[in-house]
């Protein structure tokens, strides 16, 4: 076992760069070749067609089946010019990944061969096995019908020979099966509740978009030793594993120079990214040993959340060619940092506003601190929703770990901002105010400290913070579809600003101005804000759990209570109202969402019992056998009392060995155990029980890997899954 594990290290750092040709260097005139984009929308629709697509596109409107048949033809014409063969739904299930099922474009021609097809309705709806995907019962296997539909908004695109059309997946009794059609339905709520508002300040605005950034954080293992590690392979992270004499300690891998093979990597990634049109703009190393972070210019939530998808797909076949494997779970190796994906979102007009950046003059300010506060109202009253939103089996390795945010949803506005609502909320009812622009001064009875954009500091320990013209959702886990958190997140913002536009209105009939009813609307949600879920310290720190707790915010870190949340009564009320989900939606979701945690951690509880059983322990024994044999033999030739060291290493061994084998058979009987509960809730506490237990089954073996010799071990350590690139 020795021998086989050496010669795969070695085999490891003997592996190059792979060249990959250079493209043009001016990658604009190639960005987005394999996109059907507006302008090969021009080419290649007549203008009539073209106009209803481009209507579809951008006000929502239907097209009729004659103009879909025009559209797909127009489609079908580019995709034969770039040698694509099939056609796919591309749609995002209740599995955090994508899929698809490609049909060839062939039909009978009718003369005895065929010919390439692509209809109108073949574009706009087909029909996929809903009941296989995971759905919460709102599909039998008996029910199997279900449909995808095409969202105009995200343009289609080619993948290797295949037109891959960006989808909706839907039951055939109309409940939404997947992330996109809740998160359009987000993306609309927000963006109907905002526009009254920003009317009030901005009349020419016609549209509210919601915007994303997301930075998305990986590994990169070199393939052969992931091969080497079960537990990899099958769960996405080391169950076991003593950490390395060196991980991060030092700070040196955060923005250090880039291996050539990784850097081979990431040249070959964001070619295909920029073929596809998705804007990378960033890449680096990140703080953890072989962890790396790269992330896009900022886009239309609904777009660039498919672009994170698309991005998360292609990663793993660039790697493979590379030599390497990607990791994006979000707590492979113990003992350094873990992986997420901030979310970062803000709030902009079709007049070019974005809503959380300071304004150019008083009245732009005062919309932006409108939106401001009440953007941090809504995570308020909605943070333990929010704390949902980004919980599963995965993630919860990462928050609270001194490297990411912690279990508790606060928000950090900085200095500056802390003090603007500390002097809006000290000024008398009814006074006129107006906030300062970037070089004006405030007028009216008190100063108002000027606004600018990056007036803040960072708090990295923040899950929800203002980083001067957006607000960064840091929680978020590195394997996740950020449409999770974000359609949570702009309910919220759209819930909140309903009722804000309400107490306005009030207000306002009651004859105040405009700027003084603003002001005394916002005053109660910022003394609320101030008090609860400001919070400028370190959220790391145990004082702050307590001090949270009495703020009355949520501090549950036990996963399956977490996702309850979303059958709360407040919960339900918001995601109706806004016409995000149903409650039958909202059921289904949960009973998805348990079911996962569950199977996680039951596969895990699997590897950790069989790989401690069939891998650690014969390995033990057999070094055991080794010390024994040698102490015989010393005390048979040498005529010595039995050697203490030896001797001393076997009762050791023992001892773990022992300790390892009865903690897999409570493990295994607790497995037992609970998977006779039949309700959903109960089991995954129960299974959360049992996550809790594999720890104490990784102490001694981790134990045994500091006694056994290197050549007995049969598994890859820390040290090469770490620092091999």
């Amino acid at each position: 076992m020795g021998n086989l594990r050496s010669k795969i290290i070695l085999d490891a750092f003997k592996k190059k760069a792979i060249e990959i040709p250079a493209p043009e260097s001016e990658v604009s005139r190639w960005f987005g070749e394999l996109v059907f984009t507006r302008d090969k929308m021009r080419r290649y629709l007549d203008p009539s067609t073209f106009e209803a697509l481009a209507k579809c596109i951008d006000e929502g409107s239907s097209l009729d089946l004659e103009t879909a048949d025009k559209v797909a033809a127009g489609m079908k014409k580019w995709a034969l010019e770039q040698g694509v063969t099939h056609i796919t739904h591309w749609f995002q299930p209740l599995t955090d990944g994508t899929a698809e099922k490609h049909d060839s474009l062939i039909d009978y021609d009718g003369k005895g061969g065929v010919i390439e097809t692509f209809t109108g309705k073949s574009l706009v709806q087909q029909e996929p096995d809903a009941s296989s995907f995971p759905n919460g019962g709102i599909r039998a296997t008996f029910e199997a019908r279900g449909y995808t539909a095409w969202d105009p908004a995200s343009p289609v695109f080619i993948q290797d020979d295949t037109l891959c059309i960006p989808t909706v997946f839907v039951a055939y009794t109309g409940e939404a099966l997947d992330f996109k059609t809740p998160l359009k339905r987000a993306i609309k709520a927000v963006g109907d509740a905002a526009l009254p508002i920003c009317n009030l300040f901005d009349p020419k605005a016609k549209r509210v978009f919601a915007y994303l950034g997301w930075e998305q954080e990986y590994f990169l293992v070199d393939e052969d030793i992931y091969a080497a590690r079960p537990d990899l392979m099958i769960t996405g992270r080391t169950l076991m594993g003593h950490e390395s004499s060196k991980n991060q300690q030092l700070d040196d891998h955060y923005f250090g120079a880039i291996p050539s093979r990784v850097a081979a990597f990431m040249k070959d990634l964001e070619t295909e990214g920029y073929k596809l049109g998705i804007p990378l703009k960033t890449r680096h190393k990140e703080v953890a040993p072989n962890q790396f972070e790269f992330a896009p210019i900022f886009g239309e939530l609904n777009l660039s959340n498919d672009q994170n998808q698309q991005i998360m797909n292609i990663m793993h076949k660039v790697a493979r060619k590379h030599g390497f494997v990607v990791l994006l779970h979000e707590k492979p190796f113990a003992g350094v940092n873990g992986s997420g994906k901030h979310n970062n979102w803000s709030l902009g007009t079709d007049t070019g506003v974005n809503l959380f950046a300071p304004g150019k003059d008083a009245l732009g300010n005062l919309q932006f601190i409108t939106f401001f506060v009440n953007t941090l109202y809504a995570v308020q009253r909605h943070n333990g929703l929010l704390k949902a939103s980004i919980s599963s089996a995965t993630n919860a390795h990462r928050l609270g770990a001194n490297e990411a945010p912690p279990a508790i949803v606060s928000a950090f506005v900085g200095r500056t901002m802390h003090e603007v609502l500390e002097k809006l909320v000290e000024l008398p009812s009814g006074t006129p105010i107006e906030i300062a622009g970037k070089k004006g001064t405030s007028v009216g009875a008190i100063g108002i400290p000027e606004i600018f954009v990056d007036n803040t500091d960072r708090n990295r320990t923040s899950p929800f913070a203002f980083t001067g013209n957006r607000f960064e959702f840091r929680a978020v886990g590195s394997s996740a579809n950020c449409a999770g958190a974000m359609i949570t997140l702009n309910t919220a913002v759209a819930e909140q600003l309903l009722d804000f536009k309400a107490s306005l209105d009030a207000e306002i009939a009651a004859g105040k101005e405009l700027n003084v009813a603003v002001v005394d609307t916002l005053k109660p949600l910022i003394e609320s804000i101030l008090k609860v879920v400001c919070f400028e310290g370190n959220g790391y720190s145990e004082e702050w759990k307590k001090e949270a707790k009495k703020r009355g915010l949520d501090t549950e870190n036990v996963v399956p209570r977490m996702i309850m949340e979303y059958l709360k009564d407040d919960a339900v009320k918001m995601f109706t109202r806004c016409g995000v989900f149903s409650e039958r939606e909202l059921h289904a979701r949960n009973e998805v969402k348990l079911e996962t945690y569950v199977k996680k951690i039951q596969i895990e509880a699997r590897v950790m019992g069989r790989m401690a059983l069939n891998h650690i322990i014969p390995a033990a024994l057999e070094y055991q056998t080794k010390l024994l044999q040698n102490a015989s033999l010393q005390k048979e030739l040498l005529g010595a009392d039995a050697p203490a060291v030896e001797i001393d290493l076997a009762r050791q061994i023992s001892s773990l060995v022992a300790d390892i084998r009865k903690k897999v058979v409570d493990m295994t009987e607790a497995r037992k155990k609970a998977n006779k509960q039949e309700d959903a809730f109960e089991k995954a506490l129960a299974y959360s029980a049992i996550a809790d237990m594999l720890p104490g089954i990784r102490k001694p073996i981790d134990d045994l890997e500091e006694i056994v010799d290197n050549a007995t071990w049969p598994l890859p350590k820390y040290r090469e899954l770490l620092f091999i690139s």
